[in-house]
């Protein structure tokens, strides 16, 4: 009996001490079928499958039409761009939705810098505090997170997609995706906006067409694809130097012939990227896997910094998978993870690897899964989104329990600063 009495507590102690450090917290949302308003969140956590409805779980309604993007904001508030619902939802953590607003139709892509939300628009106008604003071509808006209404809004290029945040500057990707159905070109251009001012300050032309999806971000750098055109121009893609864009220093990128539909950054700042190059002429696809080394591809004018393998067997799981539709590391761990969207009108998968890329598990979820985020395991946002290494945070700003900025707490409220609750 003694040898038992003391097993138990120990296996008890090792149990609690697991749960209380769980490292793997993914929330991944599930586009569904485009105008089936069918859309979904997974949460997963260290090996399981927690929910696969985890937003109708925690508030008991559909999260939306094609939700398109996610982020993390600080330590109690995310953000979902839901598309063809119109709606930017807020939530915290836990998946409670605090707010939403629905003045940005169209929504694209999320950046945050911890006061701000902003999200770019296919629409042509947009409901802010000072009034309607209309615009001839795409726009980005400007989220307060202390009253989640729309502060402002810029016009940028025909239907901007990715979104990046640098210097205090936004850097947009314009696309002209709707070039084939509307009186109206393919963009080739980023947008530089002055995020205080809501003012475009510079316009880069990187004479490719239709800069479409997520703008992946290394420090100083910036990974993003032109889809081309499916027929005559193909993919490729394009490494900005957001300090030369600055500056003005020129050439401020350079170009990759490979594509990088789906990319994100590992803990050591390269960047992980597959594509697909598809044209209807010859209805053949051509398939890229990638690890760039950002600032080397820039020293060396693409003549050096780029490996067509991935880390461990990632590379020949996803030549394995139907449809590859998600890549992402997340930044806290270094655990890899891809999704593979089947017949996209069907139950998806998701993959799972070590750092090393060591294949660790497949997991059914929904129709479309697209977008992923990881929670920090410690529950402490650092206000990391794919960058190159963990940093401490030194945010000492006071939070209410929603997730907005209060400057003087009143007494006897709870609020929440350096990733602590107090009372005052």
């Amino acid at each position: 009996m003694k040898k038992t009495k003391r097993i138990l507590p120990l296996m008890l102690l090792m149990l609690a001490t697991a749960a209380a450090f769980a490292q793997e917290k993914i929330i991944l949302l599930n586009e569904g079928n485009w105008q089936a308003d069918n859309g979904r969140m997974t949460y997963f956590e260290d090996g399981r499958i927690v929910s696969n409805q985890w937003f109708r779980d925690n508030n008991g309604m559909k999260l939306g039409d094609t939700p398109n993007d996610i982020i993390q904001i600080n330590d109690n508030l995310l953000a979902v761009a839901v598309n063809w619902s119109n709606i930017i939802q807020f939530l915290t953590p836990q998946g409670k939705a605090v707010a939403a607003t629905e003045d940005v139709p169209n929504n694209r892509q999320l950046v945050s810098d911890g006061e701000y939300v902003y999200v770019t628009s296919y629409g042509h106008e947009c409901a802010t505090t000072s009034g309607m604003k209309t615009f001839t071509r795409g726009f980005v808006a400007k989220i307060d997170i202390r009253t989640f209404k729309v502060t402002d809004a810029v016009e940028v290029g025909y239907e901007p997609d990715g979104i990046a945040l640098y210097g205090g500057h936004l850097f947009v990707a314009n696309s002209g995706g709707y070039a084939f159905q509307e009186n109206h070109d393919y963009e080739t251009t980023v947008s530089v906006v002055d995020a205080k001012t809501m003012k475009v300050v510079k316009t880069i032309d990187t004479g490719h067409i239709n800069l479409y999806g997520k703008m992946t971000q290394s420090g100083r750098y910036l990974c993003f694809s032109s889809a081309g055109d499916y027929y005559y121009v193909p993919a490729c893609t394009v490494i900005m130097d957001c300090e030369k864009a600055l500056s003005g220093a020129s050439p401020c990128f350079v170009t990759l012939d490979y594509a990088s539909t789906y990319s994100t950054t590992d803990l050591q700042g390269n960047i992980l990227a597959i594509g697909s190059r598809f044209s209807y002429v010859t209805s053949e696809y051509v398939f890229n896997f990638l690890t760039l080394n950002p600032q080397r591809i820039m020293e060396t004018d693409g003549a050096e910094g780029v490996e067509e393998t991935l880390p461990g067997t990632i590379m020949s799981d996803i030549r394995k998978i139907q449809s590859p539709y998600a890549l992402y590391v997340n930044p806290y761990t270094g655990y890899m993870y891809a999704t593979d969207s089947s017949s996209f009108a069907s139950a998806g998968t998701l993959y799972q690897w070590s750092p090393e890329g060591l294949l660790l598990g497949k997991y059914s979820v929904y129709v479309n899964p697209s977008h992923i985020l990881a929670l920090p395991p410690d529950g402490h946002f650092t206000g990391i989104d794919n960058v190159v290494a963990e940093k401490p945070s030194t945010d000492s700003r006071m939070y209410d329990v929603l997730g907005r900025r209060i400057t003087a707490p009143q007494a006897g409220t709870l609020y929440i600063s350096g990733g602590k609750k107090y009372v005052k």
